[in-house]
Formats: structure tokens, C-alpha cells, sequence
């Protein structure tokens, strides 16, 4: 037992005394045992020294092999003191982390400048790690082969370009050596490529994708290139952004050469209000639902997305693909490959957003799967386009809806002009107010009352801030209480000349709300505006929607003259009942029936629409405005208007500002001579039992009053609206009536039983009133329906 107590001793104690023990019992059955023993563990600790796993928790490389190879010491596949994890699939060593890391190896003057570049563009660390990752790892291609498309890795010289990309096809020789070995398809892949695809592999990047060369460098050259996907090292910026002052980085989005003005898919620093932008450093609420796992760190999406909205931006009359996209994805490693894989769905997503690949572009082979492109259109009327509807017969085209474009930028109608040639015409900004009798009102006097019509309106936003949510008044209402006050207030004594600029800009507001203000409330008259809405030019669309509306109307099937008399969704299926008696089964349909004929319940629905739905309909307005356009055999008004493209006219009472209240020129170039002048708020009424004979005297006599000092001529012809009484739309566009609010749109909007959609621009809280409202419900709507 002493001997036993003593050999423990000394196994607890020395080495060396337990290898004199052992041999000593060398050949006793216990010695034996101990012998082996001992063995294994120097077994053991020979594998150790040999080969040591990589120390991040979860990583599937049991024997990690170094990619960098650039120290002579390299551990390449064997032992090193330490393994550093970029990937599941790619580590580097100690030896080689030292030979960059250290001052004294070869390697540190390298990783210091690209240090220094990395530091004086981005925001994230310049670490060793993001070094090998931006600098060392070597670039992953597929194979452009139909029937291979196997992923190789290149060798670390060769730099991956896009054009390299595009035309990679497996054993490819470089330095314009042919490649004339056997097919090199036939080889294996890399067996890391396949554990790529899993989930847990993005999780276990130690840094996020930063890409070189993307499309999206030109367009966000003021944010850090790592905040929104993209290395630091590869900036295309001259400065370093550590150096930009603050009004640089503020300064308006640098116009990339060749591309349309209208064209800014990105927000600039510090920048808001700009509709449909997106910022390039955040996910929107629509992608963080749609790739939660990029939720803690989205650069990857980001990187992705930027990349796929410059890119459509720089080339919109093409067909995005992801095969397209991947050639510009530059980034080393094997994350590359992910990159890749992941493209498909984030285009498939912005595809079916309207983000991309949208308009009217020509495609041949459709964008999404069979199951969404079986669509049947049913139209009331003998044309399509309801209220959109363009007339040439005066030698121009003259929208007898709508033709102006309110704010080009990233407007979809600015999209489709540029995807089929046509130029838009910018709108100046002059515009003389002429006087009855023909005098040209001071320009002095009408910046004045602008100033004053504007600070009424102000004091009306601020009303409503201090009132509950219920509370509302007629904005016709509220607005001479508020400017009755301010006189009594005041004591400015305004005169009669100002008075009647003032109810100028009052017609102008009638204008744009489609009623007369006692119609409309006071608390929403303008609850768009809390939304960014389109910023930039203003034009007149000189060819009119018409030929827009043919490009997008080819290859469907529309069946003209069959007005809906009912919709049955009580069962699986949605029936459809025409007036004639034709009946459509359906899945899903889209109603984009006008407002003013949901609220005459003018189809039947079985079952009825929710009350919610209903009360909303009914919240709001079906305004009304009319047209009067005259062609004259000569441009009498060219003297006195001096090249404007429209001029104003100043009621001569407050009951007539509505008639005739703006003279738009139809002809930019000068060489027709039309006129469009627009009815709107009481005057509506007051030519509603008119025929357009009555209408044009009216007119006619107003333009001679307008221009006393010439002659005027009698028009050559003339047409005149009647929105009003068309049977198919009985409206013009919609407004918040008194009490009601602007939610009401976005519950117009809401689908029924994931069965019935609406759309129209009744139903677009952010941009209702105008063309580019309706035809972005319809996409929206469009996106709901094949995301269901």
C-alpha cells in the first residue's frame, strides 16, 4: 500500500519520475496497462501539434487549410498555433496573420496603406481579418456552361472582373492561353460550394460582404461604402469622406453620366421627402418582413439590393436578371457564391414591388411563374384608359383628363417616357395674372397675396394640431373665419385688386382638391402631404398617356364594352356577372370601379363590403373639374404672354374664380395655336346644363376681356369635358369631405377575404388625384395578390 501511495505521488508530481516507475514495472500486467496509456495520450498530443480545429464555436472544418499561403512558415493544412475563421470554409494561420500583422515581417506595408485607405473611406474596424477578406482571399466563378454551372475558385492572382464573369466557362486558361485539355465540366465541385446554401452558413460569416465595383458606387459616393455594402478600398471617391465637409455630404445627389435627371433611386445623407426613395444604408419595414435573417446585420441585402436598383436605373429598357446582376457581384471568397444565391430571390422580390422591371418594358420571356399571368380585364367602355382619354383633333394632343406631370423624380410616368423615347416638356415657372380689361398684374402683388394665402392655410395646420381628432369644419369655412380674423387683427385693409389675386389662388386650391372648399375638410384637405411626394420639374406630357396606355395594354386580354353588374365571392371562387349576362370565374379580382361608382353602389357585391369599407367610400369626395380646349388660326396671345407656357386669370368676383382660372398654351414649340383652359369648384355647376357652344362663347368672351387691346379670333374648333355626366366615371378625382380623413384610402385599399382587391387612385393614401397614383395602386395590388 506504501509503494502504491508513493507511485500515485509521483504520477501527480514529475514526468520523469513516472516514466522511471513504469519502466520499473515494465513488466508487470498494471505496468503494461500503464505503458499504453501513456502512449495514446503522446498519440494524441502528436495529433494536437499536427492539426488543431478552428476555435469558433459551431465551425464544421475539422482540419482547416490556410488560403493565404503567404508566409514562408505557413501551416497550410497542418499545425498552427492558431486558426483564424473568416468562413466555414476558409481560415488562415498564425504564421500568415503575423507576416501582414507584424512591423518587422514583409507583408505590413501592405496591410498598413491598405489600412490607411480603409480607414480614411469607411466606418468599420480595419482589421487584419477584413484585410484577408478584402485583399487575400481568392475569388469564387461559375461556370457559364447551360449543363454545368459548378462553381470553381480561382487562383489568387487572377482578379475577377464582371466581363470574366459573363464568360467563365470551367478549365479556362488566362494570359490568352487556349484552353485545350478535355472537358473540365466533368470535375467535382468544391465539396464547400454545397454547404453554402445552408442557413447556418451565413450565420457563421465573421464579416459581412463588401462589394467592389458595384453599379451603386456613382450614385452614393457621399455615404460611408460599408454602411451600404460596399469596400471601403475600392471607394470610387477621390476624398476621403473623413475629410468631405458637412456641405458636401449635404449637397444634391451627383448626376451619374447618362442617366435620365428623373432618375434618384437613393436618398443622399441628411436628405427626406423624396417619394420613392429608399435609403441605401437601411432595409424598409417591406424587406425586413420579407428577409428577416438580415435583420441584425443587413449589409449583405443591402449590398445586393443597391446593387440591383442602380443597376435597373442605368439600363431601363432591359430585362433585369440575376444572371446580369451576379456578373457585377465583385467580392472575394466564398461568400461570393452566396451573394449569387441570394440575388434571385431579392429580384424576384423587387421585381414584383414594381421596383424593377416595370413599365412598359418589352419582355420575352415573362417575370414571373405561369400561375400569375392567367388576367382578364373587363372594361366598361369602348377604350381603355377611363379617365385618361387624349384628343387630337385640334392638331395637338390635348389630355381631356390628365396630362401634366406634378414632380418628375422617380415618378413611374417619367420611367415609362424614358423607356419609350418621349420627351416630356418642363413647365416654366412664370405666370402673369392678366386682368379683365387686360392689364398684367404686378408680379409684386401677386407674391404678396401668395405670402398671405399660404400663412392663412399655416394657421389652418395649426388649428388642427389643438383640436381632437373628431372635430372638423369645411375648409371654404375655416378659411375665411381665419382670414376674417387676421383682418380684424390685422388692420391691413387689402385692396380690391388683392382681393381678387387672393381668390385666384383660393380657384387654384379648388383646382387641385377637384370641389369647391365648402366640400372639403379643413383637418385633411392635404393629408398626403405628411408622405414624401414627387419632387422636381412639373411637365406636360406633349404625346399624352395614349400611347403609353396602348404599350401597356399589349398581349392582355381586355374585353371592351362589358361594364360589371355584380361580384359573388361568397364561395371559393369569384364570380363575375356582366351587364349582358356574361359571367367569370376567378381566383382574385381587382376592382378599380371609380369612386363615385362605389358610392352609387353601381355593382352589386355578394356579399356586401364590410361597413368599414363602406363608411370609407363615403368619407370621401368625387370631385369634379372640366376642360375646355379652342384652336385658334393664329397664337394671338404670344405679345403679351412672352413665351410662358401658361398664364392665370384674375376673377373679376369671387363667385365667378372658378371659370376659366388658368390657360395652359398646348403647343411648347410654338407652331400650333391651342388653348386649354380648366372649370372648377361653383363654376362647375354653373356650366353643368351648358352645351359647349354656350361653354366657348363664355370662354371666348373672357380671353377678349383678357386681351382688350388686340383682336381676339374666333376659335377654328373647340371641345369642351363632362366628366360630370359620363357614365362610367361621373368624377374627375377624389377628396376628404368634411369629417372624414385620409385613412380612409388605405381602407379602400384593404383586400376582402384575400378575394377581392381595389386599386385606383381612390385608394393611394400617399398619391392620390393623379395618374401615377392609380397606376401605383395597381402594382401595389398587383404585389398583394401574387405574394397571396
Amino acid at each position: 500500500m506504501d509503494a502504491a501511495a508513493g507511485e500515485n505521488q509521483n504520477l501527480r508530481s514529475s514526468g520523469r519520475q513516472v516514466n522511471v516507475r513504469l519502466k520499473r514495472c515494465s513488466n508487470s500486467p498494471a505496468g503494461q496497462s500503464r505503458r499504453r496509456a501513456a502512449d495514446t495520450e503522446e498519440e494524441e498530443d502528436q495529433s494536437e501539434k499536427k492539426h488543431r480545429r478552428c476555435e469558433k464555436s459551431g465551425c464544421s472544418a475539422t482540419y482547416p487549410v490556410c488560403f493565404a499561403s503567404t508566409s514562408e512558415r505557413c501551416a497550410k493544412n497542418g499545425y498552427t498555433s492558431r486558426w483564424y475563421h473568416l468562413s466555414c470554409g476558409e481560415h488562415f494561420c498564425n504564421e500568415c496573420f503575423d507576416y501582414y500583422y507584424r512591423s518587422h515581417k514583409d507583408g505590413y506595408e501592405k496591410y498598413a496603406s491598405w489600412k490607411r485607405v480603409w480607414t480614411g473611406n469607411g466606418k468599420s474596424e480595419p482589421s487584419l481579418r477584413a484585410f484577408m477578406a478584402d485583399q487575400q482571399l481568392p475569388y469564387w466563378v461559375q461556370c457559364t456552361k447551360p449543363d454545368c454551372g459548378k462553381w470553381r475558385q480561382l487562383t489568387k492572382e487572377i482578379q475577377l472582373t464582371p466581363s470574366l464573369a459573363m464568360t467563365y466557362r470551367c478549365g479556362m486558361k488566362f494570359n490568352n492561353v487556349k484552353n485545350e485539355g478535355p472537358d473540365q465540366c466533368s470535375q467535382p465541385e468544391d465539396m464547400r460550394v454545397a454547404e453554402v446554401i445552408d442557413s447556418w452558413w451565413h450565420s457563421m460569416l465573421i464579416l459581412p460582404p463588401l462589394l467592389k465595383d458595384s453599379p451603386a458606387d456613382p450614385f452614393l459616393i457621399a455615404y460611408y461604402p460599408d454602411c451600404v455594402g460596399m469596400s471601403p478600398s475600392g471607394s470610387p471617391c477621390n476624398i476621403p469622406l473623413s475629410e468631405m465637409k458637412a456641405e458636401q455630404l449635404r449637397a444634391p445627389q451627383t448626376q451619374v453620366p447618362g442617366l435620365c435627371p428623373y432618375f434618384q433611386p437613393f436618398y443622399q445623407p441628411n436628405e427626406c421627402g423624396k417619394a420613392l426613395c429608399v435609403r441605401p444604408d437601411m432595409m424598409e419595414l417591406d424587406e425586413l418582413y420579407e428577409f428577416p435573417e438580415f435583420s441584425r446585420d443587413p449589409t449583405m441585402y443591402l449590398a445586393l439590393r443597391n446593387l440591383v436598383l442602380a443597376s435597373w436605373h442605368r439600363d431601363c429598357k432591359t430585362v433585369l436578371t440575376a444572371q446580369t446582376c451576379a456578373a457585377h457581384v465583385i467580392v472575394r471568397g466564398l461568400v461570393r457564391v452566396r451573394c449569387v444565391q441570394e440575388l434571385e430571390r431579392v429580384l424576384c422580390f423587387m421585381t414584383r414591388k414594381g421596383l424593377i422591371n416595370t413599365g412598359v418594358l418589352s419582355v420575352k420571356e415573362p417575370l414571373l411563374p405561369g400561375c400569375y399571368r392567367n388576367v382578364v380585364v373587363l372594361e366598361a367602355r369602348d377604350r381603355i384608359g377611363g379617365r385618361v382619354w387624349d384628343d387630337t383633333s385640334l392638331g395637338v394632343t390635348v389630355g381631356q383628363g390628365a396630362q401634366i406631370v406634378n414632380g418628375c423624380v422617380n415618378n413611374p410616368i417619367a420611367l415609362m417616357c424614358e423607356q419609350m423615347g418621349f420627351k416630356m416638356h418642363k413647365l416654366g415657372d412664370r405666370c402673369d395674372l392678366i386682368q379683365e380689361g387686360g392689364r398684367t398684374t404686378d408680379p409684386a402683388v401677386d407674391k404678396r397675396m401668395d405670402f398671405h394665402f399660404n400663412a392663412i392655410l399655416d394657421v389652418v395646420s395649426e388649428w388642427r394640431k389643438d383640436m381632437p381628432q373628431h372635430v372638423d369644419v369645411p375648409l371654404g369655412e375655416k378659411i375665411q373665419e381665419v382670414y376674417k380674423n387676421f383682418l380684424q387683427e390685422s388692420g391691413i385693409q387689402f385692396s380690391d385688386l388683392e382681393e381678387k389675386v387672393l381668390q385666384y389662388h383660393l380657384s387654384n386650391l379648388e383646382y387641385a382638391c377637384g370641389s369647391d372648399l365648402i366640400q372639403v375638410s379643413a383637418r385633411s384637405w392635404d393629408h398626403n402631404q405628411f408622405f414624401a411626394q414627387f419632387s422636381g420639374d412639373h411637365t406636360l406630357l406633349t404625346a399624352g398617356y395614349s400611347s403609353i396606355l396602348a404599350k401597356l395594354a399589349e398581349g392582355l386580354d381586355i374585353h371592351l364594352n362589358t361594364p360589371v353588374q355584380s361580384i359573388d365571392y361568397s364561395a371559393d371562387l369569384v364570380k363575375v356577372t356582366t351587364c349582358s349576362g356574361s359571367q367569370y370565374t376567378a381566383q382574385k379580382v381587382l376592382v378599380t370601379i371609380p369612386l363615385a361608382l362605389l358610392q352609387k353602389n353601381t355593382v352589386q357585391f355578394n356579399p356586401p363590403l364590410p361597413e368599414r369599407k363602406l363608411k370609407a367610400i363615403n368619407s370621401l369626395g368625387a370631385g369634379v373639374i372640366e376642360k375646355i380646349a379652342l384652336q385658334f388660326p393664329y397664337r394671338f396671345w404670344d405679345s403679351k404672354i412672352q413665351g410662358a407656357d401658361y398664364f392665370g386669370h384674375v376673377p373679376p368676383s369671387p363667385e365667378k374664380r372658378g371659370m376659366f382660372g388658368m390657360f395652359y398654351d398646348m403647343d411648347p414649340e410654338r407652331k400650333q395655336s391651342v388653348l386649354m383652359s380648366v372649370i372648377t369648384g361653383d363654376a362647375v355647376a354653373t356650366i353643368r346644363n351648358l352645351d359647349d357652344v354656350q361653354v366657348a362663347d363664355l370662354c371666348i368672351k373672357m380671353l377678349r376681356e383678357m386681351f382688350r387691346e388686340q383682336e381676339v379670333p374666333d376659335p377654328v374648333q373647340y371641345f369642351v369635358t363632362h366628366w360630370s355626366k359620363d357614365t362610367w366615371s361621373q368624377m374627375s378625382y377624389s377628396f376628404v369631405k368634411t369629417g372624414g380623413s385620409g385613412e380612409a384610402y388605405d381602407i379602400i385599399a384593404e383586400e376582402v377575404l384575400g378575394k377581392l382587391f381595389f386599386a385606383g387612385e381612390a385608394s393611394n393614401r400617399h398619391f392620390p388625384q393623379t395618374v401615377a397614383g392609380a397606376y401605383l395602386s395597381g402594382v401595389r395590388e398587383a404585389s398583394k395578390m401574387a405574394a397571396l
